[in-house]
């Protein structure tokens, strides 16, 4: 499955390389604009293979009071900054080079910056379950900001090709066309993680005390996997 994700993402990759060669010589906008759409399967696509946060995604919203409505917000807000994020380091690169950029296709910095935040909103958790705290309803959009601050990496290849051969224009609408292609597999995974809960909220219903202990017990556990998670990845780099 992940080899087959794989090839079908080179695959629209290199197709995308040639459409931008064909445009940066001839101009010819009308069939760039009419490869777009594939832009939504190549994102959904490599939204599938590892990373672009989506355990962190299913943990918090397992273990949050987050609604459908709200989680969804959520996995949207995660897409647009990790898309974005990487538009802009590759639009801005000659100042951030030395800054951010480590390797090609990512950003050192800002994944630690990242990771670290989101410790923090793990112990928040794990505080707020000890503690018989609640929700806030903007926590969850904090969540999507921070996880997508790690930039997608093959938004960066496809902006450094584009404005190298000096169509950045293509790059940056190729990205955000291929956004909603992430946003779309992370929101499945936001719907799956809250019908979990739900779920399993709804099984112990009938039996109040259990289902508080139940509740605090799975957003303790999950702010504890965001705060583990994150001070393994940031100690292990």
């Amino acid at each position: 499955m992940f080899q087959t994700l794989v090839e079908f993402q080179r695959t629209i990759y290199l197709t995308l390389g040639e459409q931008i060669k064909l445009l940066s010589v001839a101009g010819d906008w009308l069939a760039f604009m009419a490869f777009l759409p594939m832009g939504v399967i190549f994102g959904a696509a490599h939204a599938l293979t590892p990373g672009h946060s989506k355990a962190v995604l299913a943990t918090y919203l397992a273990g949050s009071e987050a609604k459908i409505g709200r989680g969804l917000l959520v996995s949207l807000t995660l897409s647009f900054t990790h898309v974005t994020i990487a538009v802009l380091i590759a639009v801005l690169s000659l100042p951030l080079v030395s800054i951010a950029l480590g390797s090609v296709g990512r950003a050192p910095l800002l994944e630690d910056i990242s990771r670290g935040l989101l410790g923090l909103i793990g112990i928040w958790m794990l505080w707020r379950a000890l503690s018989h705290g609640h929700y806030h309803k903007h926590e969850g959009e904090a969540v999507g900001v921070m996880a997508g601050l790690i930039p997608c990496p093959l938004t960066l290849f496809v902006m450094t090709f584009a404005i190298s051969r000096g169509v950045p224009g293509a790059g940056i609408l190729f990205a955000f066309v291929m956004m909603m292609g992430v946003a779309l597999t992370l929101s499945i995974v936001a719907v799956l993680s809250i019908l979990f809960r739900e779920r399993l909220m709804h099984f112990f219903a009938s039996q109040p005390r259990r289902f508080d202990t139940i509740s605090r017990t799975i957003e303790g556990a999950a702010g504890l996997a965001l705060a583990g998670v994150a001070l393994w990845q940031i100690t292990s780099n």
